[in-house]
Protein backbone atom coordinates (compact mmCIF):
# COMPACT_ATOMS: atom_id res chain seq x y z
CA UNK A 1 0.00 0.00 0.00
CA UNK A 2 1.32 3.72 -0.95
CA UNK A 3 1.38 6.32 1.28
CA UNK A 4 -0.75 7.96 -0.40
CA UNK A 5 -3.57 5.48 -0.03
CA UNK A 6 -3.28 5.59 3.59
CA UNK A 7 -3.38 9.44 3.97
CA UNK A 8 -6.09 10.31 6.81
CA UNK A 9 -6.62 13.62 5.39
CA UNK A 10 -7.37 12.73 1.69
CA UNK A 11 -10.93 13.60 0.60
CA UNK A 12 -10.98 16.41 3.61
CA UNK A 13 -11.49 19.48 1.02
CA UNK A 14 -13.94 17.41 -0.52
CA UNK A 15 -15.69 17.19 2.72
CA UNK A 16 -15.30 21.07 3.26
CA UNK A 17 -16.39 22.74 0.20
CA UNK A 18 -19.55 20.09 0.35
CA UNK A 19 -19.98 21.74 3.51
CA UNK A 20 -19.74 25.22 2.51
CA UNK A 21 -22.03 25.12 -0.63
CA UNK A 22 -24.66 23.55 1.35
CA UNK A 23 -24.37 26.35 4.06
CA UNK A 24 -24.18 28.91 0.89
CA UNK A 25 -27.38 27.58 -0.01
CA UNK A 26 -29.47 27.21 3.50
CA UNK A 27 -28.07 30.99 3.82
CA UNK A 28 -29.56 31.97 0.22
CA UNK A 29 -32.63 29.93 1.50
CA UNK A 30 -33.22 32.17 4.47
CA UNK A 31 -32.61 35.38 2.89
CA UNK A 32 -34.89 34.98 -0.15
CA UNK A 33 -38.39 34.91 1.55
CA UNK A 34 -37.16 38.47 2.71
CA UNK A 35 -35.68 39.74 -0.12
CA UNK A 36 -39.13 39.07 -1.99
CA UNK A 37 -40.75 40.57 0.97
CA UNK A 38 -39.07 44.40 0.78
CA UNK A 39 -39.15 43.93 -3.03
CA UNK A 40 -43.25 43.85 -2.94
CA UNK A 41 -43.25 46.65 0.03
CA UNK A 42 -41.47 49.01 -2.74
CA UNK A 43 -43.69 47.59 -5.46
CA UNK A 44 -46.64 48.60 -3.60
CA UNK A 45 -45.36 51.67 -2.43
CA UNK A 46 -44.34 52.50 -6.18
CA UNK A 47 -47.81 52.08 -7.26
CA UNK A 48 -49.66 53.36 -4.30
CA UNK A 49 -47.17 56.94 -5.27
CA UNK A 50 -48.27 57.00 -8.55
CA UNK A 51 -51.72 56.41 -8.34
CA UNK A 52 -52.31 59.25 -6.02
CA UNK A 53 -50.45 61.60 -8.22
CA UNK A 54 -52.20 60.72 -11.43
CA UNK A 55 -55.22 61.19 -9.03
CA UNK A 56 -54.36 64.67 -7.70
CA UNK A 57 -53.22 65.52 -11.21
CA UNK A 58 -56.74 64.91 -12.66
CA UNK A 59 -58.58 66.97 -9.82
CA UNK A 60 -55.95 69.63 -10.39
CA UNK A 61 -57.29 69.73 -13.94
CA UNK A 62 -54.31 68.50 -15.65
CA UNK A 63 -55.04 66.01 -18.74
CA UNK A 64 -53.58 62.81 -18.07
CA UNK A 65 -55.19 60.84 -21.30
CA UNK A 66 -56.21 58.59 -18.78
CA UNK A 67 -59.95 59.70 -18.26
CA UNK A 68 -61.85 62.25 -15.61
CA UNK A 69 -62.17 60.18 -13.17
CA UNK A 70 -59.14 60.63 -10.15
CA UNK A 71 -60.12 57.39 -8.76
CA UNK A 72 -60.63 55.92 -12.07
CA UNK A 73 -57.36 57.33 -13.44
CA UNK A 74 -55.79 56.12 -9.96
CA UNK A 75 -56.72 52.43 -10.29
CA UNK A 76 -55.83 52.47 -13.92
CA UNK A 77 -52.34 53.24 -13.09
CA UNK A 78 -52.02 51.19 -9.81
CA UNK A 79 -53.22 48.32 -12.31
CA UNK A 80 -50.15 49.30 -14.50
CA UNK A 81 -48.05 48.53 -11.55
CA UNK A 82 -49.52 45.35 -10.81
CA UNK A 83 -51.35 46.41 -7.76
CA UNK A 84 -54.84 46.95 -6.66
CA UNK A 85 -55.93 50.39 -5.70
CA UNK A 86 -58.51 49.77 -2.88
CA UNK A 87 -59.69 52.77 -1.63
CA UNK A 88 -59.29 56.46 -3.04
CA UNK A 89 -60.40 59.38 -1.19
CA UNK A 90 -60.06 63.07 -3.05
CA UNK A 91 -60.70 65.61 -0.59
CA UNK A 92 -60.33 69.23 -2.23
CA UNK A 93 -57.11 69.19 -4.25
CA UNK A 94 -55.75 65.99 -2.48
CA UNK A 95 -55.91 62.69 -3.58
CA UNK A 96 -55.46 59.69 -1.28
CA UNK A 97 -55.32 55.40 -2.05
CA UNK A 98 -54.49 52.62 -0.70
CA UNK A 99 -52.66 49.61 -2.67
CA UNK A 100 -52.63 46.19 -2.39
CA UNK A 101 -50.26 43.49 -3.89
CA UNK A 102 -50.54 39.77 -3.01
CA UNK A 103 -47.56 37.83 -2.77
CA UNK A 104 -47.39 34.14 -1.60
CA UNK A 105 -46.21 35.18 1.50
CA UNK A 106 -50.15 37.15 1.96
CA UNK A 107 -51.10 41.24 0.93
CA UNK A 108 -48.61 43.63 1.25
CA UNK A 109 -50.97 47.38 1.46
CA UNK A 110 -49.25 51.21 0.76
CA UNK A 111 -51.18 54.30 1.39
CA UNK A 112 -49.99 57.49 -0.75
CA UNK A 113 -51.53 60.97 -0.33
CA UNK A 114 -50.67 63.65 -3.17
CA UNK A 115 -51.81 67.23 -4.14
CA UNK A 116 -51.56 70.43 -2.75
CA UNK A 117 -49.65 70.84 0.67
CA UNK A 118 -51.58 72.34 3.47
Amino acid sequence: MSARACDPERGAGTVLAIGLVAATIGLALLVAPSAAAAVARHRVAAAADAAAIAAAAVVAGFDTGLGDDPCAVAALVGARHGADIVACEIDGLTATVRAQFSTAAGVVRADATAGVAR
